[in-house]
């Protein structure tokens, strides 16, 4: 039997990570125009989990768990889609999705100080160099005439980056723990856990849910590219990567999404793109880029 091609289901992994995860900021904020934040994350990580326990299933994947493993994929399942992703959909009622995945894109700058913080990892003088540049251009990007920021945009700000610390934290968090050695499987619990407590999070709020018969086109279409190509493909191949590329070139999928995003943000919802911004994103982009830049692609 032919041995599978580890390095072209690598490449296949980052341009899931990359492209699609990059798309998923304007289906979120085409959505939570429309949604309760936590009720519309809750409806796609349920359908999702289920829709990937069956793929694995079908595929004859073996579904049991050890308890170590469930509690695992418990908390990595909050970290990443509870908090991680329902905060930040809720955050982007009051951002536009291109600043948003901006700020996102800080992410490699978290793993990094975390890595350091947790393991001990040496942090290398170009690293140095692109957390200045990854500050500096922060600075630039949010001190800037042309956006209007409000009590609710700080608000928002704030909240994002909470969630990619936690984001930044989980990633560090299964690259290093227990979890179900099948990405699906693994991915399933995942997604299946987080659902349901995104459900119960969205009834602690009082959230109205709202039937799908009442959305809009665009959100029905939004709902379904964020299940199959946002959950399904991109956060499998997510997991994939992080068992098999170190936690911080994972984490360079922060230089792609806010350009995919922005392009998209502007294309679609004609939200306005500044040259402060695309000066801002290069050298943020230029500092994150440094942080990472290293030959090895495997884990040793």
């Amino acid at each position: 039997m032919k041995k599978p091609n580890y390095r072209i289901l690598i490449i296949m992994a980052f341009f899931a990570i990359y492209v699609i995860w990059g798309s998923t900021y304007l289906l979120n904020k085409i959505l939570v125009t429309e949604l309760p934040p936590l009720f519309l994350a809750s409806i796609r990580f349920v359908i999702a989990g289920v829709i990937i326990f069956i793929i694995a299933w079908f595929l004859k994947y073996d579904l049991r768990i050890s308890k170590r493993q469930f509690i695992n994929t418990l908390i990595a399942g909050f970290l990443f889609l509870v908090y991680g992703n329902g905060v930040f959909v809720w955050a982007l009622q009051y951002v536009d999705s291109g600043f948003g995945a901006l700020l996102a894109s800080t992410q490699p700058l978290f793993v990094l100080f975390l890595m350091k913080l947790m393991y001990g990892q040496k942090i290398l003088p170009k690293a140095i160099l692109g957390v200045f540049f990854g500050v500096f251009g922060m600075i630039l990007l949010v001190n800037q005439q042309g956006l209007s920021f409000n009590e609710n945009s700080l608000v928002g700000i704030i909240m994002i980056f909470s969630c990619i610390l936690c984001w930044s934290y989980a990633s560090v968090f299964v690259s290093k723990h227990e979890l179900p050695v099948n990405q699906f499987v693994s991915a399933a619990y995942q997604m299946l856990s987080a659902g349901i407590l995104l459900l119960l999070a969205s009834l602690l709020f009082g959230e109205t849910w709202i039937a799908p018969d009442q959305w809009s086109s665009s959100a029905k279409v939004s709902m379904l590219l964020l299940i199959v190509f946002g959950s399904i493909v991109a956060f499998t191949s997510f997991n994939y990567l992080l068992k098999v590329v170190p936690p911080e070139k994972v984490a360079t999928s922060a230089y792609v999404n806010p350009v995919i995003a922005l392009i998209l943000g502007w294309y679609v919802l004609d939200e306005k793109i500044s040259l402060q911004s695309i000066i801002a994103a290069v050298i943020l982009l230029t500092g994150v880029y440094f942080i990472n830049r290293k030959k090895r692609l495997f884990k040793k």
